[in-house]
């Protein structure tokens, strides 16, 4: 009796050990630098380690597994485990940090002479924020405010004509910017997603290279919220709602596709 209860127990023990499965990988920088202490969480099975010194990681998980990776400073990354066989890298992108603009302003030893010069430097400073120029959200140079119809009637009505304003909204100009701006924050949320997201993820699940790109706009049509994700910085929701859009466009792209046969 006691010896098949050695033996059950020996191939219960032999078993579980089998069916503990690890995915390994390394965690990195955008720059290709190692990361190291990096927080590796499978969100399936509530399973926690860090990268070594090394950024390598080695975690138990099974196929279809969520694996988060997070360190402070550095946006949020998740990935889906698609076989335990195949090494997991993670790139992890350092969260900007904005600083103003500084200007640096030698002083002459003369008091007088420079307490004006300093004064001078925060009227201009105070002009710029007043005229309120937006930045572009792809952060590179100010954006020229549209003119708006009722804004340009408003100062109208208070007897101040806004001759430009009046000239953009007749010649179209004001119509083209709000078209290039709104064409300009789609490209910049795709390319934002694409430079965190492998396109095997996407080839994975029925989706070309080439069609990525109109995946992801597809996706903003029919679910808005991820792109108020995307502005967030938060990757783990992006991916959790771009899968519930996946089936629909790939059944799309079969559809097409027996419509051309």
């Amino acid at each position: 009796m006691m010896r098949k209860i050695l033996v059950v127990f020996f191939f219960f023990t032999v078993a579980h050990f089998f069916c503990q499965q690890k995915v390994s990988g390394k965690t990195m920088s955008e720059n290709d630098m190692v990361l190291t202490s990096v927080l590796v969480v499978n969100i399936s099975n509530d399973k926690k380690i860090y990268s070594n010194s090394l950024g390598e990681f080695s975690i138990e998980a099974s196929e279809n597994d969520e694996i988060r990776f997070v360190k402070k400073g550095y946006e949020r990354v998740s990935k889906k485990v698609y076989s335990v066989e195949i090494p997991m890298n993670a790139v992890l992108v350092r969260i900007p940090e904005e600083i103003e603009e500084v200007e640096i302003v030698s002083a002459t030893g003369n008091l007088s002479k420079d307490s004006k010069r300093l004064s001078k430097i925060d009227k201009k400073d105070q002009l710029q924020k007043a005229i309120g120029l937006p930045r572009s959200k792809t952060g590179d140079k100010p954006r020229e405010v549209p003119a708006e119809v009722k804004n340009v009637l408003l100062a109208a009505a208070l007897g101040n004509l806004n001759i430009q304003g009046t000239y953009d909204l007749i010649s179209g100009k004001a119509r083209r910017q709000k078209r290039r701006y709104k064409y300009e924050d789609l490209q910049s949320d795709i390319l934002w997603i694409r430079k965190r997201m492998d396109n095997d993820y996407f080839e994975k699940e029925g989706i070309p290279a080439e069609r990525i790109s109109e995946f992801l706009e597809f996706s903003f049509t029919v679910k808005p919220e991820i792109r108020t994700y995307v502005r967030a910085k938060n990757i783990s929701r992006v991916v959790f709602k771009l899968e519930e859009v996946l089936p629909v466009f790939v059944d799309r792209l079969k559809e097409n596709s027996k419509s051309k046969e």
